[in-house]
């Protein structure tokens, strides 16, 4: 069964992205990856961009607070380390607040109180658009459940918890470029696994992620990019 090992985000500074989102999440350092905030979790890994982000990212995290005050706390450290408030077209009686990091990258600092992210730790959910098949096939790739299957909406979740991975039910934006955010995957056997997964529908990309490095790049049914790589990396 293959395993998420890491979110890696092209980035045009690797070595600043990397502390921006250390400070925000609080999580240890290793050169540009940040090492999980604890288990169950996955690494966020900052890689260098051949070209500058174009449009919004497929994918974003949503932040939780405990309070309106802890929410202003993190708009306030977020905003101090260099994000900045951006417009995606938020309604004015909506209570998330939506930041940018430096380069672009979008997130959300979520009020209090949101049940579907009770209980998810302070990276509640990597949420965005996205058909329900993929999130079938991120949960039987995975060996997560779906927690959230309505009205073409679906999340899935470790079974051991943590942050959930949600898609909005919207198909993606159409391409604007590289994507900014991949997942890698590590299996014992990379390339049975990368044979059962493309048996559940996914496809082998014609872009190589990881120049160098060992590892066998597919698509999810939304044509979004992903890597399988031997688990000892």
């Amino acid at each position: 069964m293959t395993e998420l090992f890491a979110l890696c985000i092209d980035a045009q500074e690797p070595h600043r992205l990397a502390e921006f989102w250390a400070a925000l999440l609080g999580r240890q350092r290793d050169g540009d990856t940040l090492r999980p905030a604890g288990e169950p979790g996955f690494r966020i890994r900052f890689r260098p961009a051949p070209e500058p982000k174009r449009g919004p990212n497929q994918m974003h995290f949503d932040l939780t607070s405990t309070s309106l005050s802890d929410q202003q706390n993190t708009v306030a450290q977020a905003l101090a380390l260099g994000g900045r408030h951006i417009d995606v077209g938020q309604l004015p009686d909506e209570d998330h607040v939506v930041l940018a990091d430096p380069e672009g990258n979008e997130f959300c600092v979520i009020e209090p109180g949101n049940g579907f992210l009770a209980g998810c730790g302070f990276e509640g959910c990597l949420a965005g658009d996205g058909s329900a098949a993929a999130g079938y096939f991120w949960a039987e790739a995975l060996g997560w459940p779906l927690v959230w299957d309505e009205n073409e909406e679906t999340a899935i979740q470790s079974p051991r918890g943590g942050t959930k991975i949600s898609w909005g039910g919207q198909p993606p934006a159409p391409g604007t470029g590289r994507g900014r955010l991949h997942f890698d995957l590590v299996s014992d056997d990379e390339q049975a696994d990368a044979d059962r997964l493309i048996a559940i529908g996914a496809k082998r990309a014609d872009r190589n992620q990881h120049p160098g490095e060992p590892h066998i790049a597919l698509t999810d049914p939304d044509g979004n990019e992903f890597c399988v790589r031997p688990r000892q990396l």
